[in-house]
């Protein structure tokens, strides 16, 4: 009996290989890449990049990503088939956080980040869709907050790689050497993901949609789906990258500890930021099984708007920060388990990978907008400019999905 079959006939089976796979996919996967992305503004700052820089760049790799992820979901639906699609896209983000080591300027840097970010767009609907078609609709919120807690397991380990790292090899080398030479280990958990997804996943046997091309699949998605996309592009145009607080926890904190404790410190702190978006992935999600998701959806863009208000009135101390740094883990544990769970309610399944890959792109491109004007509010005024655009967006994003029904 296939996977699928067993799941409609008891909701108990969510907890079955394709969750785990996935889980375990998005765990190297993320382990890989946030080790790298822990490191990347010291790396940038060790090369001579501008602040600006980092805001630019990973506004530009998520706006790729999001364009892709429209094309890829689509795609999916259009074939039939979904796992090779995934497979490719772990294993292109796998190997370019390995590439960075070959970077010489913020140019270079980005465009590796482009083509890593890439890989991540064409697989992120796919898997999203494989994921709710794996569990019944019961079970959404726990299979996704499952998965999301093995995706940010993973974002823990990887800046503790890259702590461990950078104390173990800082004694023999120069600050960028160090850099260089922890981006290539990344490789190993990027390769790994890709490996897990191929061996683990098994696709269910789809028949080909056959809705017309891209746009006109687009339009005929349901209208619930539409509004509820109109409040996460209004709080993800405020969702700037959260490498941008590492960067933010550098500049508050060197001052009193000094260049190197201070960014030993952010990297700490962006550890525990994911910890809490570990471990408060999956309790959100089965909490959300129980009481509904729109509600627990709008709380979390409330907590970003919270956070958001102390990173205005932020002090140089480690214990604020370290609550600001918790605030967002939180946040996105429930943004990420919630959206897609919630999307899946919301989508029929011939439409669901395009649905996906609306909602991503949606988010990318919000992202980007967020990254980009966030950095160059910082850079032309202040960070606290830029973090008030992005509180205000949040509530609003906040406002708009409470309202919606």
């Amino acid at each position: 009996m296939e996977i699928n079959d067993k799941i409609e006939e008891s909701p108990k089976t969510w907890l079955n290989r394709n969750v785990i796979g996935m889980a375990l996919a998005s765990f190297f996967s993320d382990a890989g890449h946030e080790a790298a992305t822990s490191i990347l503004p010291l790396f940038l700052i060790s090369i001579g990049a501008p602040a600006a820089s980092l805001g630019f760049i990973e506004g530009v790799a998520d706006a790729v990503s999001s364009f892709v992820k429209l094309g890829a979901g689509w795609f999916s639906d259009r074939i039939g088939r979904r796992k090779p699609i995934a497979v490719l896209g772990y294993l292109l983000t796998g190997i370019t956080t390995g590439l960075f080591a070959l970077a010489h300027s913020w140019g270079s840097i980005l465009l590796i980040r482009t083509v890593g970010w890439f890989g991540r767009g064409i697989r992120g609907p796919v898997r999203d869709a494989m994921l709710a078609e794996s569990v019944s609709p019961e079970a959404r919120g726990r299979a996704f907050g499952f998965h999301r807690a093995g995706d940010t397991l993973g974002a823990v380990t990887g800046p503790i790689l890259a702590l461990g790292l950078t104390a173990l090899l800082a004694g023999h080398n120069g600050s960028e050497t160090t850099y260089r030479q922890i981006f290539w280990i990344t490789l190993i958990p990027g390769i790994l993901s890709a490996l897990s997804f191929a061996f683990f996943i098994k696709e269910q046997t789809r028949t080909p949609a056959r809705n017309g091309n891209l746009f006109q699949t687009i339009s005929t998605l349901p209208k619930r789906f539409k509004i509820f996309l109109i409040g996460v592009g209004i709080f993800g145009a405020g969702d700037f990258a959260h490498s941008l607080l590492t960067l933010r926890a550098i500049e508050v904190l060197t001052p009193d500890l000094g260049a190197k404790v201070a960014g030993q410190t952010a990297i700490a702190l962006y550890i525990l930021h994911n910890v809490f978006y570990a471990g408060m992935s999956y309790p959100i999600g089965a909490l959300s099984d129980r009481i509904g998701k729109r509600g627990l959806l709008t709380l979390g863009y409330l907590l970003a708007a919270i956070m958001g208000i102390g990173w205005i009135v932020s002090v140089p101390s480690v214990w604020m920060l370290g609550l600001l740094f918790g605030l967002g883990g939180t946040f996105i544990a429930a943004e990420d388990a919630l959206e897609g769970a919630l999307a899946a309610d919301l989508l029929p399944e011939d439409v669901r990978g395009t649905g996906y890959g609306v909602l991503a792109t949606i988010n990318g491109l919000g992202d980007f907008l967020s990254s980009v004007i966030v950095g160059a509010l910082w850079s032309a005024f202040n960070p606290i400019v830029g973090f008030t655009y992005a509180t205000v967006l949040f509530a609003l994003g906040a406002l708009i999905i409470y309202k919606a029904r």
